[in-house]
């Protein structure tokens, strides 16, 4: 069984721990943060070692990482502590839930993950760093570039591409050979039909709060049931 180091001490790090143990080969053996943010020795009965000093405990040689970071910072925050973690020599595991559906001829980075529900299609290109959430459709040649978050239930449509860096929020859809630019974030339910510009924030219009109660509207709208 391979040995891994869970970068964080965040609930995502805690969802990465049960994930690798319950649904991988990888044996769990520590956490590690930085230094100052360090609360205590101990996390779900695991030591938490300073990142500064990982690699002199648990040499590169010996064991893998996974960076469990979510979108922080437009996910700037994971990229960071990926190429530092490249740089002492780790080698990032993929989490690839078993109750995921994922085709063999997909092509896929390094610190990447494919949680249950998701469905990867045929001939798609998945980068390094990116995350894909329960229940996300990534579409059939469809390239998704590095250090990319797909949120629950994001759709990207056959032949669509997402540049590095990208934020694609829950239940949204990118549509059919539509380009999504580097660094953009679009919002949860938006859709979007066009190609974006770089650094893009892509949002749909807030619900709209109706006058009546829902008490007084269920009586407008079905009294003829009632």
């Amino acid at each position: 069984m391979k040995r891994l180091i869970i970068y964080g001490t965040s609930p995502a790090a805690i969802q990465s721990h049960y994930d690798f143990t319950a649904d991988s080969d990888y044996e769990v053996v520590a956490f590690t943060a930085e230094r100052k943010a360090l609360s205590g020795e101990t996390l779900l009965g695991l030591p938490v070692v300073a990142f500064e000093d990982i690699e002199q405990i648990y040499p590169p040689a010996e064991y893998n990482m996974f960076i469990a970071v979510y979108f922080n910072r437009v996910n700037a925050v994971r990229r960071q502590k990926y190429e530092e973690a490249k740089r002492k020599g780790y080698t990032l595991a993929n989490y690839i839930s078993s109750k995921a559906i994922v085709w063999p001829e997909l092509i896929l980075g390094e610190n990447c993950m494919i949680c249950d529900g998701a469905n990867v299609r045929p001939f798609t290109r998945i980068g390094n760093d990116t995350f894909i959430m329960p229940g996300a459709v990534v579409g059939h040649d469809v390239a998704v570039g590095d250090h990319c978050y797909l949120a629950i239930h994001a759709v990207l449509l056959a032949g669509s591409a997402v540049e590095s860096g990208c934020v694609i929020g829950a239940n949204s859809t990118i549509l059919n050979g539509v380009k999504v630019a580097v660094d953009c974030v679009v919002s949860a339910g938006a859709v979007i039909s066009k190609n974006t510009k770089e650094k893009g924030v892509y949002t749909v219009a807030e619900p709209i709060l109706q006058p009546l109660g829902s008490d007084k509207l269920a009586n407008v709208l079905f009294r003829n049931q009632v």
